[in-house]
């Protein structure tokens, strides 16, 4: 087989890549847009082929998750929609797609989100290593560099978004 790279960019692929349930998951219906299938041909697959699906490798939502996910990334109930709740699927359920859909493009999507998987594996563990790295320099420099430690700790924290108040502000008679 010639060295064949499917149309999806691996950034678009890891991008759809969602942390639910302390796992690392795909929705069915990215899976579906990105091997080119309706979500409902992938479910029906899948669903033919359940002895093949353990929960470690696809769960459906529940109401709560489907509602966080929709304040998460934005996404309004629209018309039509889903008579279902979305099935999540973790690196090994995407895995076993491939023998279920099987297709030249559902095996060559399949190799990118493979890969998509092991470098987001890749980023985290070398964060936790510089982390790890990092606590060994100040336990050996103690406190000549506690400063210097500390900046840094600082720059490798996820800044927390700015919550806006909501409501009015009411001004004292002082502040005018």
């Amino acid at each position: 087989m010639s060295d064949e790279r499917s149309s999806v960019p691996i950034e678009k692929v890891e991008q759809l890549i969602l942390l639910i349930r302390d796992e690392k998951v795909i929705l069915d219906s990215d899976l579906a847009l990105l091997y080119g299938v309706e979500t409902k041909a992938l479910v029906r697959a899948v669903r033919r082929n359940r002895e093949r699906f353990p929960e470690d490798f696809m769960f459906q939502l529940t109401n709560q998750e489907v509602i966080r996910l929709r304040c998460q990334i934005g996404t309004s109930k629209g018309r039509g929609g889903r008579r279902y709740l979305p099935y999540a699927f973790t690196e090994q359920g995407v895995a076993m797609l491939s023998s279920v859909l099987n297709s030249k493009r559902a095996i060559l999507v399949n190799v990118e989100i493979m890969r998509a998987f092991v470098r987001l594996r890749q980023m985290l563990s070398s964060h936790a290593d510089l982390a790890r790295r990092l606590a060994m320099l100040e336990k050996k420099y103690d406190s000549q560099f506690k400063v210097v430690f500390d900046a840094i700790r600082e720059l490798m924290k996820h800044p927390e978004p700015e919550k806006r108040r909501i409501g009015f502000v009411v001004e004292k008679a002082s502040d005018r």
